[in-house]
């Protein structure tokens, strides 16, 4: 599957463009690590951040590939930064954001389906994996766990200026245009302005640019903007084949067999446990 992500060499150092989700239907940590290790020992990274976040996994496991680097890591967070991506973003050396981009911490979330004792394992988990990222976002932003802990139960959105004042990032640049399209209606507390800044932009693939950030002169191809709507539409035509909409009989048919009925409501039930499954658990996902 198409992911709108790139690793490029660029003088002596290197750029890395993450504009995607984080995990199976994005920019998975398997991948990633493998291109980062590819790099020659020491080479500076620019990596250049817009991503609603994913799954807390393959964001820690790209965290840590990134902190495990000897070369200098600089964090361009080109829009938002929410959610698991917040979390690869703490691996920086330095943070940098643009005066109107957006960073979001919150609790990691989970789905599980099964006995008490599934979801009591769940729950430990959650609280494993929370335990982990108020670690990193402590040692980055130098703020006590318990703040850490409180700011993420109540799913924080920091602006630039904020971040910066919090010690989540390090230096304030000039704003950019949030170009990438991604649904942030999943979060409780996205910012208004965000939102409207989002829902402002044109659809990908209408503007004359393609839907390049105009952070770079040279950060991105044309073609990005074509990349990021095929991977939009390869997920949605996964969702649409996994859950196929039901079918009404005409008013003529006979009453529909309560056996058949019960068939495609645990084949759809299914369909649903396998996407979960694919999309990796536990994830950091709004509420």
């Amino acid at each position: 599957m198409a992911s709108w992500y790139a690793i490029r060499a660029r003088g002596t150092g290197a750029e890395v463009a993450i504009y995607d989700e984080i995990g199976a239907y994005g920019v998975s940590a398997k991948g990633f690590l493998a291109e980062l290790g590819a790099l020659p020992e020491g080479t500076p990274v620019d990596l250049r951040l817009n991503s609603p976040g994913g799954s807390v996994f393959d964001a820690v496991a790209i965290h840590n590939a990134l902190k495990r680097h000897e070369g200098t890591v600089t964090v361009w967070i080109d829009g938002i930064a929410a959610s698991a991506a917040s979390y690869i973003a703490m691996a920086g050396d330095e943070i940098v954001m643009p005066e109107n981009a957006f960073l979001m911490i919150h609790d990691p979330a989970g789905l599980v389906m099964g006995t008490a004792e599934d979801m009591r394992a769940m729950a430990e988990a959650l609280d494993k994996v929370k335990g982990s990222l108020v670690s990193g976002y402590a040692a980055k932003s130098g703020r006590t766990p318990e703040e850490v802990s409180a700011l993420m139960a109540a799913e924080t959105w920091f602006d630039a200026a904020d971040a910066v004042a919090q010690g989540f990032a390090d230096r304030l640049i000039e704003p950019v245009r949030i170009a990438a399209r991604f649904d942030i209606g999943r979060f409780r507390n996205a910012p208004p302005d965000l939102v409207e800044a989002i829902e402002a932009e044109p659809e990908p693939g209408n503007e004359s640019n393609g839907g390049e950030i105009e952070a770079d002169e040279d950060t991105d191809d044309a073609t990005e903007g074509d990349e990021v709507a095929d991977a939009e539409d390869e997920r949605a035509a996964v969702a649409d084949t996994a859950l196929p909409p039901s079918e009404t009989p005409p008013a003529s048919a006979a009453p529909p067999d309560p056996s058949a009925i019960r068939a495609d409501a645990i084949g759809h039930a299914r369909a649903v446990i396998d996407l979960c499954r694919l999309a990796g658990q536990p994830q950091m996902a709004g509420r």
